[in-house]
């Protein structure tokens, strides 16, 4: 049983955790002590403001990823009638009124006074006040913001006392069904008295059991046992293609070629991961450790595909980014962008960058 046990001289005991007081309590303990939020990947988040108006409800708080990537977070105690279902409902609600808004907007609705924007002037300036780690690409952080609000691809975050099976349950369909645009952290946080001194035990809570992570990270998102099965190199991946012929094949044996020599760099894994049915089978060209991929090659209906990803670029390769776009022109590096055609050339600044990925 998780949680925290103490021994007095009498054997050990799990000690009960202390209630909170109100669910302003809890608020302000996540809104002053945001990293304390075990996350998937481990993001460090920037707090832009607290009770956020979006559409026709408040968020409880807005941050920011360093990569640029909103996160919104919701804070309800077991006892809120909305701890359930409605907590799921309300920050869906916010994700789909923050998609398609401009940083300047955004920015404009988090200039009150006493928010980190108003103090700051912006939200990159409120992002690299916080930056202690020089994690926060100046030049490239504004236009990944933008995309990630292009694109809807966000963080949301569930925190509660105590989390019920219902809303595991709910918070597993959501993130089998959205992996590449969300990613939802779902946290049960308790606070002990020990010894007079005050233990916060946060916990990211399992959605599912039979659930287990396999990757995590950008680049093809989280993918679990549960919708598919990741095998190690490409030998699936060319099981897949085998039956296929014409120009298709042709371009299918380029980008197996292509990443058998990527996987030959240092700190690059190859990986194949096939969908429940055999549906949607990638090759995954990935950094390791850190699970991260620039790109993925799909066999789409037997017709080849790339797809690139913007927030492993502005982290691992963002010296790449320039030449990859002049490649790949008029299609930008987005979250999960799809190139329109895969010529030498691309792939040639694709494989560059990811040499600039695996020597970080």
């Amino acid at each position: 049983m998780v949680g925290i046990w103490t021994n007095s001289g009498d054997g050990w005991e799990l000690d009960a955790p202390q209630p909170f007081q109100d669910e302003a309590t809890l608020h302000h303990l996540i809104l002053e002590n945001p990293n304390l939020l075990p996350l998937a990947g481990s993001p460090r988040l920037t707090v832009l403001g607290s009770q956020v108006r979006l559409g026709n409800g408040y968020a409880d708080i807005l941050a920011v990823e360093p990569t640029g990537r909103p996160a919104i977070i919701e804070v309800k105690l077991a006892k809120n009638p909305e701890a359930r279902k409605e907590i799921v409902s309300q920050i869906l609600a916010y994700a789909a009124f923050l998609q398609g808004m401009s940083v300047q907007s955004l920015e404009k609705s988090l200039l009150r006074k006493g928010s980190e924007v108003a103090s700051s002037g912006s939200i990159l300036g409120a992002v690299q006040k916080r930056d202690q780690e020089g994690a926060v690409d100046a030049d490239t952080f504004t236009g990944s913001l933008q995309n990630y609000l292009d694109q809807g691809n966000f963080r949301l975050v569930l925190v509660l006392d105590v989390v019920s099976a219902e809303l595991q349950k709910i918070a597993a369909y959501l993130d089998s069904i959205t992996v590449h645009a969300l990613t939802i952290d779902v946290i049960a946080l308790s606070i002990y008295d020990v010894n007079g001194a005050k233990v916060a035990l946060p916990q990211r809570v399992t959605p599912d059991p039979e659930v287990t992570p396999i990757l995590t990270g950008e680049g093809g998102g989280r993918i679990s046992e549960s919708k598919g099965e990741l095998t190690d190199g490409s030998e699936v991946f060319e099981d897949s293609v085998a039956g296929i012929s014409g120009e298709e094949r042709v371009v299918f044996d380029e980008l197996i070629d292509w990443a058998k020599q990527i996987a030959l760099l240092p700190r690059v894994g190859l990986f194949t991961f096939t969908g429940v049915a055999g549906k949607r089978i990638t090759l995954l060209p990935r950094i390791v450790p850190g699970d991260a991929g620039l790109v993925t090659i799909w066999n789409d209906n037997s017709r080849p595909a790339i797809s690139v990803w913007r927030s492993v670029f502005d982290r691992l390769a963002p010296d790449s980014i320039e030449s990859v776009e002049q490649a790949i022109a008029p299609t930008k590096i987005g979250q999960g962008n799809t190139l329109n055609s895969i010529t030498t050339e691309v792939l040639k600044t694709l494989k560059a960058a990811y040499e600039e990925a695996a020597a970080i």
